[in-house]
């Protein structure tokens, strides 16, 4: 017999994490182009998918009375064709770049996003400038998005989530407030848009004087001043006449909507307020107490509701800006935040689901937040904030957001730095403040059959039924 053979395996040594390295939100150059188009640029090496954000301070509230939508239907109508392109012509020449052009509408303003190689930039930003200077609001084109969008409204109002959306909004400001009414328009004022709304809309609004281009991405060896110049640089436009901004007014009177659903075997939550927003020196602490209450999975909300009660798959609480203005002299701003906490949970366990919510509210207020949980919180937030600006696309959604708020140019960066100085007993206080046990509004899109009564014995405020 021959000896046998004994095998012998070599491990490597496990690899080691090097050295943190400093990181910090990048710093855009800040310029003007001499038709008053402001621009953003950021160059990121690496980066050879280069994004573009378009803000144009086209607002819904500056919709025309009855045309709730209109501005919807002109970012869409906005890539539908231009003086040079029909619209068929203006998708494939983007395809021919490799660029993607989308466009939305929110109460800040009109928001136009490209992306495409950097190596195919100069062409892309001439089509986006095509797009922005000479729209065609062909007739055919609009009514086809019109039709499209009135398709969409069933969809949305048979969506919980979005439903409960709309019914908070109508319950927490008033009427006469563009807040009150579907960001989208409602079938009503949909059906009454047409190509010369939409064209009166975008004479009234859309100029460079008022527009910002945030461009990021590797700009290594790009006449970026050259491609600007001969693209969005030729686009002209008057002078905006100043725009008052009406302020933002809610009703934050503790109460329950239920928008009835016979049948549902689900209930969906979304109980809400407003509050401070990005100007506000407590947003740092806001942020963080939010966070912490309902941000992640390891959040005090999806601890009881979900790991210990087994109500839900999970429930979120955050902070979103709707609407930010700069600041007065005196310091205020009229801008404020959707305060919310959201969710859904089973039928037969709605009423002992929200009572647990509350009984974690105030437990918060009693008992405080624990330095473990904000050290998790600042983690999260600040820890992996490298990671979520890898793409230019987010650093440049990120910045189109200062801007849109009137923050300044270092805003996201001074954040980091704020959220982590931010003490336990500081975001306690703000989380507190920001989601007061009698001062919120809840909407609940369930069966009010099985819902109403036990949600009423809970006490947390008059308890309203409407129609799904």
């Amino acid at each position: 017999m021959s000896d046998a053979v004994t095998a012998t395996m070599t491990f490597h040594p496990q690899p080691s994490g090097g050295a943190p390295r400093p990181w910090a939100f990048p710093a855009p150059e800040r310029g003007e182009l001499p038709n008053g188009l402001t621009v953003l640029r950021c160059h990121r090496p690496g980066q050879q998918v280069v994004a573009v954000e378009i803000n144009l301070d086209a607002p819904l509230d500056a919709e025309p009375a009855g045309l709730d939508g209109v501005a919807t239907i002109m970012a869409r109508a906005l890539s539908e064709g231009t003086d040079k392109h029909d619209a068929e012509e203006f998708a494939a020449e983007l395809e021919r770049c490799g660029a993607t052009l989308d466009a939305h509408a929110d109460h800040p303003g009109v928001r136009v996003a490209l992306e495409v190689p950097v190596s195919r930039l100069p062409k892309a930003l001439g089509l986006l400038a095509d797009a922005l200077r000479a729209p065609a609001f062909d007739d055919g084109e609009v009514e086809r998005l019109v039709r499209n969008r009135l398709d969409e409204i069933p969809h949305e109002l048979a969506n919980p989530a979005r439903r409960a959306s709309m019914a908070l909004a109508k319950e927490l400001f008033p009427a006469e407030s563009r807040m009150s009414r579907p960001r989208q328009g409602t079938e009503k004022t949909v059906e009454g848009i047409d190509a010369a709304a939409v064209r009166a809309f975008y004479e009234a609004h859309i100029r460079p004087s008022t527009a910002t281009a945030v461009v990021v991405g590797d700009l290594t060896g790009v006449d970026l001043d050259k491609a600007l110049a001969d693209t969005l640089g030729a686009w002209t436009g008057g002078a905006a006449a100043p725009r008052p901004v009406p302020p933002i007014v809610a009703d934050d009177t503790g109460r329950v909507v239920i928008v009835d659903r016979p049948g549902a075997v689900q209930t969906q939550l979304l109980i809400g307020r407003i509050g401070a927003d990005r100007h506000d020196r407590v947003w740092p602490a806001q942020a963080l107490g939010t966070y912490c209450l309902g941000g992640t999975l390891t959040s005090r909300l999806d601890r009881v509701l979900r790991e210990e009660k087994g109500y839900t798959y999970g429930v979120r609480s955050f902070c979103q800006v709707l609407r930010s203005t700069a600041p007065s002299p005196s310091g205020g701003s009229a801008g404020a935040a959707l305060l919310a906490i959201s969710g859904s949970v089973a039928t037969e366990v709605t009423g002992p689901a929200l009572e647990d919510l509350w009984k974690v509210l105030r437990t918060v207020k009693e008992e405080g937040l624990t330095d473990t949980e904000r050290d998790v919180a600042v983690q999260n937030l600040v820890g992996v904030a490298p990671l979520k600006y890898e793409t230019a696309a987010a650093v440049a959604g990120t910045l189109a957001d200062q801007v849109e708020q009137h923050l300044p140019d270092d805003f996201q960066a001074q954040l980091y730095a704020r959220l982590a100085e931010a003490g336990t007993v500081e975001a306690t206080a703000a989380v507190v403040s920001a989601f007061p046990a009698d001062r919120l509004v809840t909407v609940l899109v369930g069966d009010a059959s099985q819902i109403a009564e036990p949600v009423r014995q809970l006490g947390i405020g008059e308890v309203t039924v409407v129609s799904g």
